[in-house]
């Protein structure tokens, strides 16, 4: 059986990188007694897949992995098991059972929805509200994208699905598939430049809102948050 688990990350626990949170969580569950499935082979190790790696620095509202279980005793004592093994900064939100043949949740992430606000609004913030509109209304968005070997310039218009102000935050959804995956600061940054404004990226607080899966089509996208792919159980 495969579970999707939910997770919130908040606190001094965004300031600790994917591969520790990995770590976190195949202790906590050791701890916890769910009977998790192991690999086979000479050096088993707990069947997890993690959905798309969060930023250092980042919170989260809506962070997935799944995990294969031989067994359960139903989902308000699967999360309560888990929670009893989390740390502050660290709070399960739901566990949902997959049907078969469903894709991991690596390979489900089709978008993510972020918030963006600063720390010390009476001294950095910045009013975009009159910017949206003229900055999507362009025909494209260049940016350059650095690679560890070289730099590109791509238009990244067609990935930004969402881009919102309102009472001094600014909402965004874009894409986050391992094929066209745009990064929050990206779109701020590109943003502030559009406005000539000046961008502080250590004066704000970025946080994800959740990561979506795309149950349309490529053409007519349907998001719906990872956790909506299975069931209670």
């Amino acid at each position: 059986m495969k579970v999707r688990i939910k997770f919130k990350k908040y606190g001094v626990m965004r300031f600790i990188g994917h591969l520790d949170i990995m770590r976190f969580f195949q202790k906590a569950i050791r701890r916890s007694g769910i009977d998790i499935c192991y690999s086979s082979g000479f050096s088993p190790h707990q069947i997890m897949s993690f959905a798309a790696p969060l930023g250092v620095g980042y919170c989260s509202e809506g962070e997935y992995f799944d995990i294969e279980i031989n067994s359960h005793s139903g989902t308000k004592d699967f999360v309560n098991k888990l929670n009893q093994s989390m740390v502050p900064g660290i709070e399960i939100v739901s566990a949902k059972l997959l049907p078969d043949g469903a894709k991991n949740a690596m390979a489900s992430v089709a978008a993510a929805k972020y918030r963006i606000t600063y720390k010390n609004p009476s001294e950095y913030a910045v009013d975009f509200s009159d910017w949206i509109m003229p900055y999507l209304s362009q025909d494209t968005i260049m940016i350059t994208k650095q690679t560890k070997k070289s730099e590109r310039t791509i238009d990244i218009k067609p990935n930004i699905y969402e881009l919102s102000f309102e009472d001094g935050i600014l909402n965004m959804m874009v894409d986050a598939s391992s094929s066209g995956n745009i990064k929050p600061i990206t779109v701020f940054e590109s943003l502030c430049k559009f406005a000539k404004v000046s961008c502080e990226p250590l004066q704000i607080q970025i946080t994800r809102v959740d990561t979506y899966l795309n149950a349309g089509s490529p053409e007519s996208p349907v998001f719906k948050p990872l956790e909506e792919a299975g069931d209670d159980f």
